[in-house]
């Protein structure tokens, strides 16, 4: 994929001008956000842009709230217990258990006990090259990922094809950063066993068609995985109708706390695999040379559990069931879109990606000519502007699109026009410092 440039809107069609312009009067409401308030950080940050959420969202009051509700007023080890406060804590990580069923689309009574919760995406993602991986791939065997996988999403499947003498595969995007249906198939095939892919990339914003390619996988009896972590925040996700067999996600991700990720596979699989590790509570009964391992999801619940974060990521899932998916991806995309439009007015700003903004889930990356994107960084956040410079923890699809490094504003629904004119600001401080204008 050829590192996508826009030098101002005379890059744009007629049309797509126009497409721009709609956005832009829907974005009339963007002018200072209802949500901020919802947020402490934010809100008593009031100068402060941050465009950092594709790394890590700001929490809600209530997320808060509800993780010190927990130490609070049931601080016990959960399932560990017959005593009232342990009781109490059982009941809340399984209400938590059952919310997140029911939040990707599931049945969150008869399902909630394939919600396995670990720490965040990569431990999710880990526990699937290590368990579901030893238990299918041989020698000769093929894994196929996507070259714009997060490293979390890449290195385990790399650990788990060196050691099962098996072939890492890549599928690569068009200069429009698009899987096609062509090389879904053109990788995908009889040798394969798993694919897994980014359900949204976190340099370039598309969204893979894993819906398609777990179609193609399982014509070929293989697994199909996907990486949810960047999607989750920005739109709703029922795992059956994508026909995944393992969906995973952080909640730090979307608005809840940090050190507690989901993953959620299909019984059977769940069954079927080792854990992934051993120790307190993941057993039912062991002997001196035995142990026979606990149904799931405990089997995959080795220790104590954060139970205050899984307390708190319930109430973040709540709290985006009221502001409600409609709601945030209308002004998500207004926000992208109005972001582009004024990047693509600084003719020394390379935006990366796509050129339809609506192609740009929440994430926008880009380059300023000649200045390196950690100088690019620094003096933003001089500014108070906070965005992400580097690699992104995604150095193969960096070097496929022929750069080092780049920069990445990224977005949530408490965002406004104020944090973009601080970038734009910052940006226009930025070549001055280095061009003397």
């Amino acid at each position: 994929m050829a590192n996508r440039t826009l030098h101002g809107e005379d890059m744009l069609t007629a049309d797509g001008r126009a497409e721009w312009q709609s956005r832009d009067a829907k974005a009339s409401a963007l002018a200072a956000s209802p949500y901020k308030k919802d947020f402490p950080l934010l809100a008593t940050k009031p100068d402060l842009a941050f465009l950092d959420s594709a790394a890590t969202a700001q929490r809600p009051a209530a997320v808060l709230d509800a993780q010190r509700s927990f130490y609070e007023e049931m601080n016990a080890n959960a399932l560990r217990g017959l005593y009232d406060l342990s009781v109490q804590a059982t009941e809340a990580i399984d209400n938590a258990r059952a919310h997140v069923a029911r939040f990707i689309g599931l049945d969150g009574k008869k399902d909630a006990c394939d919600i396995v919760f670990c720490r965040n995406t990569s431990e999710a993602l880990n526990l699937l090259a290590y368990s579901y991986g030893s238990l299918v791939l041989k020698p000769g065997d093929e894994v196929c990922i996507t070259i714009m996988e997060h490293h979390s999403n890449l290195i385990p499947w790399q650990q788990a094809c060196r050691a099962a003498g098996a072939e890492l595969v890549y599928m690569y995007p068009d200069d429009q950063g698009v899987i096609s249906e062509d090389e879904m198939r053109a990788k995908i095939g009889p040798k394969t066993k798993i694919v897994s892919a980014a359900h949204v990339s976190n340099v370039l914003g598309v969204a893979n068609d894993v819906k398609l390619m777990g179609k193609i996988a399982h014509e070929f009896g293989a697994a199909m995985i996907v990486d949810g972590a960047q999607s989750v925040p920005h739109f709703p996700v029922d795992v059956n109708d994508l026909g995944c067999d393992f969906f995973a996600f952080s909640g730090h991700k979307i608005f809840g706390p940090m050190g507690v990720g989901v993953l959620w596979g299909r019984h059977e699989l769940l069954e079927a695999m080792p854990p992934f590790l051993t120790g307190g509570e993941m057993i039912d009964a062991v002997t001196e040379q035995t142990a026979v391992w606990a149904p799931v999801p405990e089997k995959f619940e080795a220790g104590t559990q954060d139970a205050a974060g899984i307390y708190g990521l319930d109430a973040a899932l709540s709290y985006v069931e009221s502001v409600g998916y409609p709601a945030m991806e209308a002004r998500e995309k207004a926000l992208v879109a109005q972001c582009m439009r004024r990047l693509a007015e600084l003719d020394f700003v390379r935006i990366i990606g796509p050129a339809d903004p609506a192609a740009h889930h929440g994430v926008i990356s880009f380059n300023v000519c000649t200045v390196h994107p950690h100088d690019v960084a620094s003096i933003l956040d001089m500014d108070n502007v906070a965005i992400r410079a580097g690699h992104h923890c995604a150095q193969p699809l960096l070097d496929f699109l022929g750069i080092d490094s780049c920069c990445r504003a990224s977005f949530a629904f408490y965002n406004d026009s104020a944090d973009i004119d601080r970038l734009i600001d910052g940006l226009n401080h930025v070549w001055s410092m280095f061009h003397g204008q």
